[in-house]
């Protein structure tokens, strides 16, 4: 790692306490220089102080260094055995379900969530956190580009969504359930006794050290029988290490 890219990773936890050497360096780095290179600059150094004066650069860094592609009911598939398995095995044990959707990006995800419970006439409250504010904002806004809602039957996005000119926008009884809040998943406070955290397509971001202590971490903040949602390329191998046990594939319930 360079002596000038170190630098940055330090100036960049002081100013904002994001650690991005708990990122794997290489996709980072490259993510990164990629738009120093894109902005002009021939050294991190240069990057950072103008990011410090420069509001909306510095914005642009923060969603460049998030994860922001999402669609709903992404891997349609497991959606489905989260509303036909998952969430009435969890509903019998609790009669309001208390969930969180971590690393939400754009708001696809609990509001995928949000669905499923009006589908299934379910009671229960979706937090949702992200890193970035500004993407954060664009989720509470609920307007969609038709390619987002591609795994969403046409009777659920007319029942669900109302068309304009500048896209599909979420009906407010689908926003209700749901809490935006911005959140860093290596640094804040965990919610606890939750029944169910879905966190997909993130954690191969992250260095093995980051992914055992966030998985720790889930663990803790479940409930006994509380399920932990991942990403189709994010199968745990030994689940029992962080507390955990299979309950489908992709889906891990507090042991």
């Amino acid at each position: 790692m360079s002596a000038d890219y170190i630098a940055f990773t330090e100036a960049v936890y002081k100013k904002t306490g994001i650690d991005l050497t708990l990122y794997k360096e290489s996709q980072m780095k490259r993510r990164l220089t990629s738009l120093r290179d894109k902005r002009g600059f021939i050294s991190f150094s240069d990057y950072y102080k103008a990011l410090r004066s420069d509001e909306q650069l510095f914005k642009e860094f923060l969603e460049r260094m998030t994860i922001n592609v999402s669609e709903f009911f992404r891997n349609r598939s497991r959606w489905d055995i989260l509303e036909t398995r998952i969430l009435p095995e969890l509903v019998k044990q609790r009669g309001s379900l208390k969930m969180w959707s971590a690393a939400c990006s754009t708001g696809e995800e609990p509001y995928s969530l949000s669905i499923l419970l009006h589908l299934l006439e379910l009671k229960g409250s979706i937090l949702a956190t992200d890193l970035d504010e500004s993407i954060l904002n664009r989720a509470r806004a609920g307007l969609y580009m038709e390619k987002s809602l591609k795994e969403v039957p046409p009777a659920q996005r007319d029942q669900f969504f109302t068309k304009d000119l500048a896209g599909w926008k979420i009906s407010e009884r689908i926003k209700k359930p749901v809490t935006f809040k911005k959140h860093n998943l290596l640094q804040d406070t965990y919610p606890a006794g939750l029944d169910l955290i879905v966190c997909r397509n993130v954690m191969i971001y992250f260095t093995e050290e980051a992914k055992i202590d966030i998985y720790n971490r889930f663990s803790d903040s479940l409930r006994t029988g509380g399920i932990l949602f991942v990403g189709s390329t994010e199968q745990i191998f030994n689940p029992a290490k962080f507390g955990l046990e299979s309950a489908d594939t992709f889906f891990y319930r507090k042991s």
